[in-house]
């Protein structure tokens, strides 16, 4: 429902740095739009850079996807559902919308679970017609060829639950899919704790997604 790609500004500028280029995207929201609506903008963003990767001056190969609580949910769908899950609409389909790298923080990854602080009534018809909570969830989709999984996830989260990231990697785990679960010990949905005791601290985290993408994209 809420979010705008200047948030990934501090984000871009760090990666930036590093010799990345970052591109932050906007999707349709909620409720002017329905799902699928977001993951197919997602997937179709992936294939127009890739159709104008010369103008970009990026590798059409090496391309990673990250993103945030309802932005890791698309990243992970982004990673794990192929063209058969039929998000692939609309422009550039002569391109692929396949990443190389995942990076999930705080990912609901399967929405047929129990989410206590979510009406999940409301969240049947935030679809075009009731949603099909296997059908929009990561986990769903998983298979051996998937990217490289980075998740995530404070272990006091109070949006999504911590068990969200727990499925997820011992799925992909299950898999084959190379996949590394970082647990934010006292961390809530934001990775961090009121009393500052959350460990690893956002620093950490930080160098942890560095050395990830160094391993997979460069």
């Amino acid at each position: 429902m809420r979010g705008d790609k200047s948030e990934a500004a501090a984000l871009a500028r760090g990666l930036t740095a590093e010799g990345y280029l970052v591109v932050s995207i906007n999707y349709r929201l909620y409720p002017a739009a329905k799902f699928p609506d977001m993951i197919e903008d997602i997937k179709c963003a992936i294939r127009f850079l890739r159709a104008n990767a010369g103008e970009y001056n990026l590798d059409p190969n090496r391309i990673g996807a990250s993103g945030a609580s309802a932005g890791a949910h698309l990243a992970a769908l982004l990673g794990t559902a192929d063209e058969g899950a039929g998000f692939d609409v609309g422009e550039y389909l002569d391109q692929s919308s396949r990443v190389q790298a995942v990076i999930a923080m705080a990912p609901p990854t399967d929405l047929r679970r129990s989410f206590p602080n979510a009406d999940m009534e409301l969240l049947r018809h935030v679809g075009r017609g009731q949603v099909d909570f296997a059908g929009a969830s990561p986990i769903t989709y998983v298979t051996a060829d998937d990217p490289p999984f980075l998740l995530i996830h404070g272990d006091q989260d109070e949006v999504v639950p911590f068990e969200q990231s727990q499925l997820m990697y011992d799925r992909l785990a299950q898999a084959n899919v190379p996949a590394q679960f970082v647990i934010v010990r006292n961390g809530r949905h934001a990775m961090t704790a009121p009393d500052g005791s959350a460990t690893p601290t956002l620093a950490e985290i930080n160098q942890t997604i560095l050395d990830f993408l160094s391993n997979y994209l460069k």
